[in-house]
């Protein structure tokens, strides 16, 4: 049987009109594309926040009276001190402070006789919001250590220089963007998966989905060929992920305009030339993940199975963010047609400003199409068999 466009083209027709009136589908493609970019402004937003507030912090000390060295160097810093509570301890347990500075009362005469004078710094490990402020607090004691150490060998004629016979000087040779790049490696994550998510609920309705309906048999009785009915199906599903991927994109640039990443010590320009280049070499990842999830909800029964198939689909796009959070993954040639891990190593060096070659455009578009129409051709074999068809 010959196959023609007009037949693909009216099957493409049927399941967009589908997908578009299916709720399930509608929300799938809307929904991810904002939920990501509203989780990366609140994070940032709110690392932003505590950074601001451990500038402007209120350190409770008790035992002032023991240091008042050490008070006046915080105080000069633009810190202010607080009067301690009676127990520090339980004041930090039960929230009444986030950090107690404890200075004990031997702490001047160990400062006199020369010795290493011990303070405590009382805080909550396991609470994350007070860690910078803490951290503050040390580097601000650390500080005041280290000059008071070089005081006292300048006053024994010695310079401080002979308490660091070796200092480092590190040269970065990355730019301030690459590092911005590899430290943001889950932004990319968030636009390969819209590729996986967005478009799911086409893939499953129109092949789980219609055979629980019983619906799948009486399209198939048409003269259409089984490519012919598979290949519509899947466009649907590629249209559908691509719009998830261009909302996605869209979404995350106009978030982190939102996030003041200058604050955070983070460089990253997203333009127009960085737009183009993600979606270079994302788009066509619909392509390969439409015609795989087409391929695995063929095997489900229903709807509901097939959404449990293809969840566990969804770890296949997050183990290469998950892999270069760990590890710096660099990119090899043949990493680039590998789906998802091609994608990954393509987008950080897009957003780390490194000349990518159209070569590895090409190389990560292609595999994703072969390997789309192998998984169409796989199912259109599929749809022959009773089993697949009946579901039984």
């Amino acid at each position: 049987m010959k196959l023609q466009s007009s037949q693909i083209l009216a099957v493409f027709r049927k399941e967009v009109l589908d997908g578009v009136r299916d709720r399930r589908s509608v929300m799938s493609a809307l929904l991810f594309p904002f939920l990501g970019p509203m989780m990366i402004v609140f994070m940032f937003n709110t690392i932003a926040e505590r950074q601001r507030e451990s500038a402007n912090i209120d350190i409770p000390v008790v035992g002032a009276a023991y240091a008042p060295g050490l008070i006046d160097w915080i105080e000069r810093s633009g810190t202010s001190v607080i009067e301690g509570p009676a127990d520090p301890q339980e004041a930090v347990r039960s929230r009444e402070h986030d950090f107690v500075l404890v200075i004990p009362a031997d702490f001047a005469e160990d400062f006199a006789q020369g010795r290493t004078a011990e303070v405590e710094l009382v805080h909550d490990g396991s609470r994350k919001d007070p860690a910078a402020a803490v951290r503050k607090v040390r580097t601000l004691v650390s500080s005041y250590s280290k000059m008071l150490g070089n005081l006292r060998l300048i006053a024994r004629g010695v310079s401080p220089q002979v308490s660091h016979p070796v200092d480092i000087d590190e040269v970065d040779v990355a730019s301030a963007r690459k590092k911005a790049a590899h430290f943001l490696t889950f932004i990319p994550m968030f636009v390969i998966l819209a590729a996986f998510v967005t478009g799911m609920n086409i893939a499953v309705d129109a092949t789980a989905g219609e055979r629980e309906r019983l619906s799948l048999e009486p399209l198939l009785i048409n003269p259409v060929p089984r490519s012919g009915i598979v290949l519509g199906k899947w466009l649907a599903a590629v249209l559908f992920s691509s719009i998830g991927i261009l909302l996605t994109l869209a979404s995350v640039v106009l978030a982190l305009q939102r996030v003041p990443l200058q604050e955070l010590g983070v460089q990253l320009k997203v333009g127009a030339p960085e737009i183009a280049g993600i979606l270079a070499a994302i788009l066509p990842l619909a392509l390969f993940a439409s015609g795989l999830q087409v391929l695995i909800a063929s095997f489900a029964r229903s709807f509901k199975e097939a959404q449990t198939y293809l969840s566990l689909l969804i770890f296949l796009p997050m183990a290469p963010s998950i892999v270069s959070s760990i590890y710096s993954l660099d990119s090899q040639p043949w990493m680039v047609p590998i789906p998802a891990l091609g994608q990954q190593v393509v987008l950080v060096d897009v957003l780390s400003g490194e000349p990518v070659g159209l070569l590895s455009f090409i190389s990560a578009g292609l595999s994703s199409l072969i390997l789309g129409l192998g998984c169409v051709w796989l199912t259109a074999r599929l749809f022959k068999r009773e089993k697949i068809v009946f579901g039984h």
